[in-house]
């Protein structure tokens, strides 16, 4: 049976970035990302539409995440669903995240970041700049081993 997990979003970051350590030194970060949807319902009246969604980034890319990201911050992720799962209090319990595979920072506005005017490296950079994440996660260690 065929198959196909990709994720692409756009949207700003709805916290501050703390970067965090498997115990074998990977880097990672679980973001949350606020993606807007603006359309038209059947009275004709514009709609405004917010949807939250977690991410990870793991290996370099969590660390340039931390470095010139910060709350409200811009980012454009390309990544895949993964369903985590565990059980607590004989609860099974459910969530639905995106590990990010490829992140581009965006330019634009008064969102501080590292730097604090935004002069975060544009999107015409070399994509070797934001280092794909893949390679870090190819051994992803399992929930429990992320310090969250």
């Amino acid at each position: 049976m065929a198959s196909y997990n990709r994720v692409i979003l756009m949207g700003n970051l709805t916290r501050d970035i703390q970067l965090r350590y498997t115990p074998g030194g990977t880097p990672v970060t679980e973001v949350g990302l606020a993606v807007h949807d603006r359309r038209k319902n059947q009275n004709g009246e514009w709609i405004d539409e917010t949807t939250f969604v977690d991410v990870t980034f793991w290996g370099r890319t969590a660390e340039v995440a931390a470095e010139y990201l910060s709350k409200g911050s811009p980012v454009f992720v390309e990544g895949r669903l993964k369903l985590d799962t565990w059980e607590k209090d004989g609860q099974k319990n459910y969530k639905l995240r995106v590990v990010c595979d490829r992140m581009q920072l965006l330019g634009g506005g008064g969102s501080g970041g590292a730097s604090g005017g935004g002069s975060r490296p544009s999107t015409s950079a070399p994509r070797d700049e934001f280092a794909s994440s893949s390679a870090a996660h190819e051994h992803e260690p399992a929930m429990d081993d992320i310090p969250f």
